[in-house]
């Protein structure tokens, strides 16, 4: 089905070859980086809209632009440079480039977005290494109840906020895009896929300072259904957050999420699923990945953990979803804390497997370690105290070890694996050179 999903928007993308083009030189737009174009740029979008034509970006200029409302049926096709204004009363929506429900909208081009993030920031705080946000900055992207949605070949970078937020869209393909974003300002996500439904991410390289690639439901006024049938695939990543990440958002249903054959170069949590709402996740899949995750300062979430799959109420009074399904295969790679497979009384993980997971564990940075991060979340600690076992399982029941194994870099006097409220565990064939090796299980007798 994916196959035929990618081949489809494929070909859809193509017919913008016959397309009339209507180039925003013109209707006005100057290009010069100084002057404001939006308006000129939104009447070439309207009058391609009625035929379904073509919008030009032109080559060779930069375009000065804040909202702009694009429309189903038109290629807006970027070959030159889009620099978003610094100056909130241009805009009209919470974003850039706006789509709402517009069926075979197609952006693409070789062309570039800069987001001028620094422009959004009240100043930098060297002690914990980040940029300090003002109240309002825009997403690059918010296309919203689009179908049959193709984005490819694009750049963008310095964003504000987050990148390409996709929310309620069905049938999109996300292709060779690049994400150039600075790696210390908070909220700078890469692609946002959010209670969207087949939905494929392809070949794309990402560099974030927040998550970079992540599947969502966020809370909304209108219900637009679950996450589901999404594949990212031939990506690499550099993040000081998440690389490849389910939640924190988790307010509706994910499932049946596939990420595989991508390099995590850097990130804080290399494979993450965060369930913090009543939403279930299942039916997820991450399978022949490289990944590093390391310490990072302070204020960023994630404590270099290689794994963290967690199900913790985001405050007392949550209805916490299920976790449950999970297959890692084939993984490797380095970190400087643990794989950790944590869920919660009200709500245990179930039916986790790992199979031919290998990782070396060492520390390389001199950032406070001895921590899992529980953020976000007001009813536990945030952050707890927790030596760096190799693979930590609590409150989880059928998780299964196959064919895992572990090194240290260094002194590791912490087991290498530890089950703890966790039912049903198994562990096949595992290898670990820890001074503490031998599996510790507070549940029930782990099977040979």
């Amino acid at each position: 089905m994916q196959r035929r999903l990618i081949l489809f928007l494929l070909a859809l993308a193509s017919l913008g070859a016959s397309a009339r083009t209507f180039n925003v030189l013109d209707f006005g737009a100057r290009g010069d980086g100084v002057t404001l174009d939006t308006a000129a740029i939104q009447r070439t979008i309207d009058a391609a809209a009625k035929p379904g034509g073509t919008v030009l970006i032109p080559r060779r200029h930069t375009f000065l632009v804040a909202t702009l409302q694009l429309k189903a049926g038109i290629d807006f096709h970027l070959a030159g440079t889009l620099l978003i204004s610094t100056n909130q009363g241009d805009y009209t929506g919470d974003g850039v480039l706006l789509a709402s429900n517009a069926a075979n909208l197609k952006i693409t081009g070789s062309g570039n977005i800069v987001g001028q993030s620094l422009a959004y920031m009240t100043g930098y705080d060297a002690p914990n290494e980040w940029w300090l946000f003002k109240e309002w900055r825009p997403k690059l992207f918010v296309l919203t109840g689009c179908t049959n949605l193709v984005v490819r070949d694009l750049t963008f970078g310095d964003a504000p906020y987050w990148g390409l937020h996709l929310l309620g869209c069905e049938n999109v393909l996300i292709d060779h895009l690049t994400v150039q974003n600075r790696l210390d300002v908070p909220n700078d996500d890469g692609i946002d896929p959010d209670h969207c439904r087949n939905v494929e991410i392809q070949h794309c390289h990402l560099t974030c300072g927040d998550d970079a690639i992540v599947v969502k439901s966020t809370r909304q006024s209108h219900d637009f259904g679950p996450s589901a049938h999404i594949h990212v695939h031939d990506c690499v990543i550099r993040t000081q957050d998440a690389g490849l990440k389910i939640g924190t958002e988790t307010t509706g249903d994910i499932h049946d999420v596939v990420f595989e054959r991508c390099d995590i170069l850097s990130s804080s949590r290399g494979l993450c699923i965060q369930l913090r709402d009543e939403g279930c996740i299942s039916n997820v899949v991450f399978r022949d990945i490289r990944l590093v995750a390391q310490y990072h300062s302070d204020p960023w979430w994630g404590r270099g953990e290689a794994i963290s799959f967690t199900a913790i109420p985001r405050t007392a009074d949550t209805r916490l979803g299920r976790l449950q399904d999970v297959l890692v295969q084939h993984v490797s790679g380095r970190a400087e804390n643990s794989v950790r497979i944590n869920g919660s009384a009200m709500s245990p993980i179930a039916n986790v497997r790992l199979a031919d997971v290998s990782l070396a564990f060492g520390r390389w940075t001199t950032y406070p370690g001895g921590v899992y991060d529980n953020r976000p979340t007001k009813a536990v600690a945030q952050v707890e105290a927790h030596p760096s076992d190799g693979f930590n399982v609590c409150y989880a029941h059928g998780v299964t070890l196959a064919d895992c194994s572990v090194q240290w870099n260094d002194h590791a006097p912490v087991p290498s694996v530890v089950f703890d409220h966790a039912a049903g565990g198994r562990v096949w064939n595992f290898r670990g050179d820890s001074e503490a090796h031998p599996i510790q299980n507070e549940g029930r007798p782990l099977s040979p």
